[in-house]
């Protein structure tokens, strides 16, 4: 999810270190905070691997700034990523947030409600939070008010989801309608 998001980003412009980290915690917040034991080391990575540029220039006052960019690989590398995302990126409700956060980047209508109907799919599989002989326990079937509430909230938010997914997936399959994810 870092590297997605470090991707995401610098795709979108290029930004100092500060920002990007900021906009890395906007995105995934409380869920899924970003310290700089973990980013930098990411951003050395990746610009050892050919994917991020890193430039100094001065700064406020005497201290300078490293600027990020993305390299052609690195944009590459982001668009593979946004075509082929891993399972975990399709199930994981905040994983999946950062690559729709992103999924305009995909040039190619086609591909993009690929991606949306994995996710699609997904939903519709049967599941729960908590099971009984094997099967899924319904927000009706559960035995207190705190798991009926989950329950009947991430079926809300699946409704919804399921829902804004059909309209998604329908206007990126329309023949000659504009782009209208930009």
């Amino acid at each position: 999810m870092l590297e997605l998001s470090i991707l995401g980003f610098l795709y979108e412009e290029p930004l100092h270190g500060y920002e990007l980290k900021s906009r890395i915690h906007a995105l995934s917040g409380h869920v899924r905070p970003v310290s700089d034991g973990a980013l930098y080391p990411a951003l050395n990575r990746l610009a050892a691997a050919g994917l991020v540029d890193q430039r100094t220039e001065p700064g406020s006052g005497a201290t300078t700034r490293r600027i990020l960019s993305l390299t052609p690989a690195g944009r590459a590398r982001l668009l593979t990523r946004l075509s082929e995302p891993k399972d975990v990126e399709i199930s994981d409700g905040q994983r999946f947030f950062t690559l729709l956060s992103f999924l305009r980047h995909l040039p190619d209508r086609a591909a993009q409600a690929t991606v949306l109907r994995r996710r699609q799919a997904f939903l519709d599989a049967p599941t729960s939070f908590f099971y009984q002989e094997g099967e899924p326990v319904r927000a009706e079937e559960a035995p207190d008010a705190f798991r009926q509430g989950m329950l009947r909230i991430a079926r809300a938010t699946g409704s919804e989801e399921r829902a804004w997914l059909a309209e998604t997936i329908g206007v990126l399959e329309a023949p000659g309608e504009q782009r209208k994810s930009d």
